[in-house]
């Protein structure tokens, strides 16, 4: 049994508390959550501690909290020559404190802690120090996922951005999509479909192949059309941005 102390209690912590208590193999040895009414709907109270100073020893310590707290928690622990890793997709493996080996255990997913999620297919980038490191963390990441990857820092900088991409930035386009909706009075439901069909495509296809639309077709009329009924400057602007990236796209092919 591999032992695991979890250090936050935010959504990606959260998650993995569920996804490790549901192996035989791995074990959450402990929480640390500031407040500890977060997690006591997860795990046995008398693993939970609000005292980083009574963390006890645990095979893998996984430091899972804001980007800009990492080093500073990180800093703050008090024992020496354990293996420590962050869930981070931006935060170079480096940042963490020196008096502990170093490692990176991302999961590239979107987390709500309203949302369930089946783990396994969550991909699982890691990174270590050492080969020994590696091993172990590779082993804890198969328990939970079918998909594991060896990502190095630069590499998952590259992957954090793309990532915004393909969720944060495409989630805010829905927004987007929902409120000309409201405005003139078209359920957003009648998008479902669509937008389902979309994300499909994707996983057959180059998405580049799967490009459709007036950009696209680089269709003037249309285009000016749909200027024409956007009232918000800033969804002109976003529309406009996305059709020429779209149109110079097609240029280069």
């Amino acid at each position: 049994m591999i032992s695991i102390t979890i250090i936050g209690s935010g959504n990606v912590a959260q998650h993995l508390i569920k996804a490790i208590s549901k192996t035989t193999t791995l074990e959450v040895s402990q929480v640390y959550a500031r407040n500890i009414d977060s997690v006591s709907h997860l795990i046995d109270s008398d693993k939970i501690t609000n005292n980083i100073s009574q963390l006890k020893n645990a095979d893998l310590y996984i430091i899972s909290v804001s980007d800009d707290a990492i080093q500073s928690v990180s800093n703050s622990l008090f024992f020496s020559e354990k293996l420590v890793a962050h869930t981070s997709g931006s935060v170079a493996m480096e940042e963490l404190s020196d008096k502990n080996r170093k490692a990176v255990f991302y999961p590239l997913q979107t987390l709500s802690k309203k949302k369930e999620v089946d783990f396994t297919t969550v991909p699982l980038c890691i990174e270590a120090q050492n080969e020994a490191d590696l091993h172990l963390l590779t082993e804890v990441a198969q328990h939970l996922s079918d998909h594991v990857y060896n990502v190095d820092s630069e590499q998952r900088k590259s992957l954090h951005v793309a990532a915004v991409f393909v969720s944060n930035f495409v989630n805010h386009l829905y927004k987007i999509g929902s409120d000309i909706c409201i405005e003139h009075k078209v359920p957003f439901e009648i998008l479902k479909p669509l937008i389902l069909e979309t994300a499909k495509k994707v996983q057959i296809m180059e998405p580049n192949e799967a490009q459709t639309g007036p950009a696209k077709r680089n269709d003037t009329s249309t285009i000016n059309k749909h200027l024409a009924i956007l009232t918000d400057e800033n969804q002109k602007d976003i529309y406009k941005i996305l059709t020429k990236s779209i149109i110079d796209n097609g240029k280069k092919l």
